[in-house]
């Protein structure tokens, strides 16, 4: 069976914008239907998968995932004709709930409804029609098909949690073989993701897209000094669940959309917002602590009780907070489950896959452990090498072998070089995992600094993540024998080993964790030849590993995108498959070469196989250079 999923829900933040003007624009933000993306499944196994933001430059758009959606096809060689299944990762019924309230009639029927979905549908997807082969899966039931299927177990405890799906937020099964059976769930008039959003407002930074720098704040604080305070917000029930009583300040219809009444509390309890710009102060750390802690002592507090209820020892996570790697990583410590696995696009893009390995549940629970999410658009070396051109203020590099190129950018990085690494095929999910990053000496604090000051232009206090080979990962780490494959995909935070903290100084946070990627060779045969070639040269197998994208841009997809992030950045260095280019001046942008490698192969994105070769172009990507830099 050919399935197509996707998610999203086009025009829901334009529809909030429209209702309620004037507002502070994060409050806007207080929508549903972010993340959208396609994912082709067919007979059970993930063909192509790309988030729409990574065509469009719109970060955690909504919109109908059109460019997404031609990609997957053109991937596999298929039109809308050969779909058997359009799977959706919302099943809205009428009336809608939202904290007790009714949604508007308009809001339901223009963003909501099945009939809006297949408006859509019949608009961008033209040709049979679609509301035969058209399935809503229910957002939850959405997510956890997307983390129990592809994690290979027979059975397991599923645990998805997040702001909220049509009317719950957390939902409580168990999956055996084709099937998963909801057990419990938690209202979203009770969420804790929602409550970790309004925090994220209140610490000035975004909803719904700013959390991970709330995560990274936490270890700068001191989580009981404000813990009593979340405490009277978040109370444990004996059930195994709770209840977030703080959300009833909300009480206008008004205040339900917006927010505010929950707002004019959190300013009550905790003092002041920070505005968006403002400096964060070391109250704002203990705030940050405070929150983790009591998210991390509710979602204990479920799977402790779940895991008795059901007897199960494996764990499959899914939804917006199990991307809280801090969180991942406590989990694992506390030793309930023997194996855990988390879907790496935990968040709303992973419905996409969810909806449609739902949609074909008997073929999607035979498809095994799932490797790395390397399903967005790729490229042939040759295709890479093409794109490189001849810009000016670079010089331009090709080697034949991939250990050659190891031993070269691995001299990069030892002289310390920031160094850009695309090659084959795009990640689908948050993280870069080797294919689209950016990667650097992980030894000193100096590197960490530099990067965030002048390369990704953020917040100091966020750390990067290390890149370590499956062999050396419990030399550098604290990571069992045992348990390395569950930090594959950069989910889970562990220690970093005392002896090794001094020398890891750019990959090591403030409370001496690490947000880890253990690689194994047969899962990224080039990046891990270069990790080797690094620890050669240097004693230390391990590489620092961000996203490759500056400030406000998504993660690129081409290497069009590619060169001309590089040439208006201060990176030092490019590679693209087996060729490298080096700035002539370290860290210069170089802006007058942008225009001239532009043209080298049209600005396509190719639709290639596996291996990156024999591909054809695609869609333009729509790409644009307004966000970078």
């Amino acid at each position: 069976m050919r399935v197509l999923g996707y998610s999203g829900l086009n025009g829901g933040l334009e529809f909030k914008r429209e209702s309620f003007p004037g507002l502070d624009p994060r409050l806007h933000r207080f929508a549903q239907g972010y993340d959208s993306a396609a994912a082709l499944v067919i007979d059970g196994e993930v063909v192509a998968a790309a988030a729409e933001e990574r065509f469009t430059g719109e970060k955690t758009t909504g919109s109908f995932p059109v460019n997404a959606i031609e990609f997957c096809l053109a991937q596999a060689g298929l039109g809308p004709d050969d779909i058997d299944v359009l799977a959706h990762g919302f099943a809205y019924g009428e009336p809608a709930g939202s904290f007790g309230s009714t949604y508007s009639s308009t809001r339901f029927r223009e963003v909501y409804s099945t009939g809006s979905q297949l408006a859509l549908a019949e608009k961008f997807l033209p040709g049979r029609p679609w509301a035969d082969r058209f399935r809503p899966v229910p957002h939850h039931l959405a997510h956890a098909a997307s983390t129990f299927y592809p994690s290979g177990f027979e059975d397991s405890l599923v645990v998805v949690s997040d702001g909220m799906g049509e009317s719950e937020s957390l939902t409580v099964a168990v999956g055996r073989g084709e099937s998963i059976e909801v057990l419990q769930t938690i209202p979203a008039m009770h969420s804790v993701g929602i409550l970790y959003s309004l925090v994220t407002h209140h610490l000035g930074f975004v909803p719904f897209m700013d959390e991970y720098k709330v995560m990274g704040l936490a270890p700068y604080g001191d989580p009981q000094r404000y813990y009593d305070r979340f405490a009277a917000m978040v109370r444990l029930r004996e059930d195994g669940t709770y209840t977030v009583p703080v959300l009833a300040r909300d009480r206008t219809s008004f205040e339900h959309e917006t927010h505010e009444g929950v707002l004019r509390e959190l300013a009550a309890v905790l003092g002041p917002a920070r505005l968006p710009g403002e400096p964060s102060t070391q109250d704002h750390a203990d705030i940050a602590a405070a929150l983790q802690a009591i998210t991390e002592q509710s979602m204990l507090h479920v799977l402790r009780a779940a895991r008795e209820r059901t007897g199960l020892n494996r764990l499959c996570l899914a939804g917006g907070v199990a991307l809280n790697c801090t969180l991942n990583g406590l989990v694992s410590r506390s030793r309930l489950f023997d194996d855990i696995f988390v879907q790496p696009a935990s968040s709303d893009d992973g419905t996409a896959i969810g909806a449609a390995l739902a949609a074909d549940a008997a073929a999607s629970s035979r498809a095994g452990r799932m490797s790395m999410p390397y399903w967005g658009p790729g490229f042939s070396d040759e295709e890479l090498s093409a794109a490189a051109g001849a810009p000016e203020g670079c010089t331009v590099e090709d080697f034949a072998t991939d250990a050659e190129l190891a031993e070269r950018v691995s001299e990069l990085l030892a002289e310390g070089n920031i160094t850009a690494w695309v090659q084959g095929r795009m990640e689908f999910g948050p993280r870069a995992l080797g294919n689209r990053s950016i990667i650097a000496d992980p030894r000193t604090e100096a590197m960490r600094d530099r990067l965030n000051e002048v390369v990704k232009e953020r917040e100091s206090f966020r750390p990067f993540a290390p890149v370590v080979r499956v062999q050396d990962a419990g030399d550098y780490f604290e990571i069992a024998p045992g348990t390395e494959s569950r930090y594959a995909h950069m989910l889970f935070v562990t220690q970093t080993r005392a002896e090794q903290r001094d020398n890891l100084g750019a990959v090591t946070h403030v409370d001496g964790s690490a947000r880890v990627q253990v690689l194994h060779p047969e899962s990224n045969p080039r990046f891990f030849e270069l990790i080797s070639a690094f620890g050669r040269r240097t004693g230390t197998p391990v590489v620092l590993n961000t996203s490759f994208n500056l400030r406000g841009q998504p993660i690129i997809a081409t290497p069009q995108e590619a060169l001309r992030t590089f040439l208006r950045s201060k990176l030092d260095a490019l590679v693209l498959g087996r060729t490298v280019i080096v700035k002539d001046v370290k860290g210069a942008p170089v802006l007058k070469a942008a225009t001239n490698a532009q043209v080298a192969t049209n600005g396509k994105v190719a639709t290639n196989g596996k291996d990156g070769k024999d591909g054809k172009d695609g869609k333009d990507g729509k790409e644009s250079i307004a966000d970078v830099g």
